[in-house]
């Protein structure tokens, strides 16, 4: 891991936990500063949150490149839609690539932030980044290139295991 990098992570504890636990593990001098950023969260299912998931998904009909909860265009009840997912992570990746312009950031985020963002670097629509199986713990890059008149993203690597 870069040890000059921002550090982000949603405002959820799983992903102040996650990135404690790699702090140690890479024997850091010291844990760099951790930024929170809530538009780094995972989808807001709204209503569907906390139901049981074989149950809600028996009881739709599931679209053949969903692999979701719904439909990318699909917004939960009281919450998003990936769509949605999409456009809020979008809008932060620009942001903060902006700030942080030729350094490193560390995000550690969740399952469907990673989906959007590889998404966005692909220039796919929201609904291909359903077709990345995202795995717990692993570590997706993706490197940004600037232009004088372009910007570019490429895609390192997807669910590496260290």
């Amino acid at each position: 891991m870069p040890r000059k990098a921002v550090w982000l992570t949603s405002h959820l504890a799983r992903t102040h936990q996650t990135a404690q636990a790699i702090f140690a593990a890479g024997n850091f001098e010291t844990a760099p500063q951790l930024q929170q950023n809530k538009d780094l969260a995972e989808q807001h299912l709204g209503d569907w949150q906390g139901l049981d998931r074989r149950t809600f998904l028996m009881n739709r009909s599931q679209e053949p490149d969903s692999f979701w909860y719904a439909t990318a265009d699909e917004r939960a009840p009281n919450g998003e839609s990936f769509v949605d997912l999409v456009q809020r992570v979008g809008a932060a990746i620009a942001r903060v690539t902006k700030e942080c312009k030729g350094g490193d950031i560390v995000a550690v985020a969740h399952g469907g932030t990673i989906r959007a963002a590889i998404a966005i670097a692909l220039g796919l629509p929201p609904r291909g980044g359903f077709a990345f199986m995202i795995d717990n713990c692993s570590l997706t890059r993706l490197d940004h290139y600037q232009g004088p008149q372009r910007s570019g993203w490429r895609v390192a690597m997807i669910n590496h295991r260290p």
